[in-house]
């Protein structure tokens, strides 16, 4: 009896609605910017056709803020002050872009999953096990929205904030208000200091940041969701292997059963090796990427207290929390994975296997031997996600932390000193002789 055989003999559930349920917002995030992929392969010419102008012009609204930047602070700009407060939301359009072209190349392998995860839903077999798949979805989408309430509010916040302000800026001998940006665009290419292309950019610069949200949102719920279905599917293993023993009639029905626990088993890890294809260089540069920005983010934070402004020291806060929740996830996702494919083996050799048939006791050295071969998730072949990745990314951002309020403290001491410096002239060079020699005096009265 093959696996599809056996799930058929189970309660057919509603699988479709679950199934959407736990993909929605992976899809709601995704579908807006055009890198939700056609589930149904039958797809026609025209809604081909609107798919790829859909992406062209996604692509446009990121464009035509993010090489404007990146002329403006490799031609134009010259402060490098001005340079490293460009940097942090020019390198969030660039992992954006990156990560959205990764997305839409790996479409195929998206929707495989996607179908793979519809056939798990659709063949479950008992109600227990609906209720595994089903926690594990919840779990899913609560981390999606988590993520993306998080992700969209805070840099959302900080684009809108720096863009509702007004500076007064002189282009020759007239002064003129305008919005700033927080992409600052190359003059050469759109001079944004004159109304109306300053407002036209400040709404193309909202749209374009609402996209690369939109995919770093994406990527991370997709990351997750897959992740907890297949830490379902080994939860619903992991019973199975417990009935072996304890619901077997016979020879001839524990062999079955073993065999759709193996077919089961090798059915996640094909899913699980899909998912790390698709993830491995997205997850590569979402650790670097964030890693980076968090620096950047600590560095904005410090040199704006001063001025305490409340509204960017909070989307401050709010984006460093979303960039340090999106690695933490991914990092854990893959730290959790590892551990439950190693425990399918460890499971299997825990149950009362002497009590199986001979042969089918035998049996199980397969799936013992296929659980030591873990799949790891990893960033880009690069970096094993794990727990202790995101510890020595934690440990490259205090130690960051750590260098820039030593070099904010020094520069506060060498501003001091030369304050100072400023006041000690000629006469008050004399003053504090006169001091000195006055002290001097009243010591040697006192000695007399």
């Amino acid at each position: 009896m093959t696996y599809s055989n056996h799930v058929a003999r189970g309660i057919e559930l509603p699988s479709r609605s679950d199934n959407d349920y736990s993909l929605q917002l992976s899809r709601w995030f995704l579908l807006p910017i055009g890198a939700w992929p056609q589930i149904n392969g039958d797809a026609t010419r025209v809604k081909r056709l609107i798919s790829h102008m859909h992406v062209c012009v996604c692509t446009f609204l990121v464009a035509i803020v993010m090489v404007p930047c990146l002329l403006y602070v490799l031609l134009e700009e010259k402060d490098f002050e001005i340079k490293i407060n460009v940097m942090g939301p020019l390198s969030h359009w660039i992992m954006g872009t990156i990560n959205y072209f990764l997305l839409l190349a790996r479409s195929d392998d998206i929707r495989e999953c996607v179908l793979h995860m519809e056939t798990d839903w659709r063949f479950v077999q008992k109600i227990e096990d609906r209720e595994i798949m089903m926690r594990q979805a919840k779990i899913g989408r609560f981390v999606s929205g988590f993520c993306a309430l998080f992700m969209q509010s805070g840099t959302l916040l900080f684009v809108l904030v720096k863009s509702i302000s007004t500076v007064v800026v002189v282009v020759g001998n007239e002064t003129v208000s305008m919005h700033p940006m927080v992409c600052p665009i190359y003059t050469k290419f759109i001079d944004t200091r004159f109304s109306p292309a300053n407002e036209i950019m400040i709404v193309a610069e909202w749209v374009s940041c609402f996209i690369v949200n939109s995919v770093t949102v994406g990527a991370c719920s997709l990351d997750t969701v897959f992740a907890v279905h297949a830490y379902g599917q080994l939860n619903m293993l992991y019973s199975w292997l417990n009935e072996l023993v304890s619901e077997s009639k016979g020879n001839e029905d524990a062999e079955q059963r073993l065999a759709i626990i193996v077919e089961h088993h090798l059915r996640v890890l094909s899913f699980i090796s899909r998912m790390e294809t698709v993830m491995r260089y997205i997850c590569l540069v979402e650790l670097l990427g964030c890693t980076m920005n968090m620096c950047l983010v600590a560095y904005y934070f410090i040199t704006n207290m001063d001025s305490f402004d409340k509204a960017k020291i909070m989307s401050y806060v709010i984006i460093y929390l979303s960039m340090a929740f999106n690695i933490f996830i991914l990092c854990y996702i893959g730290e959790v994975l590892t551990e439950q494919c190693k425990n399918v083996g460890e499971k299997t050799y825990m149950i009362n296997w002497y009590k199986l048939p001979h042969k089918t006791a035998l049996g199980l050295i397969l799936v013992i031997a296929r659980s030591n071969n873990v799949i790891k998730m990893t960033a880009g072949k690069l970096f094993h996600l794990s727990i202790a990745t995101f510890g020595d990314v934690s440990n490259t951002y205090v130690a960051f932390i750590t260098r820039t309020i030593l070099i904010k403290i020094l520069k506060k001491i060498i501003h001091t000193l030369e304050f100072i410096e400023i006041f000690i002239n000629v006469p008050m060079l004399v003053v504090v002789l006169c001091l000195l020699f006055l002290l001097s005096l009243k010591k040697k009265i006192s000695d007399f």
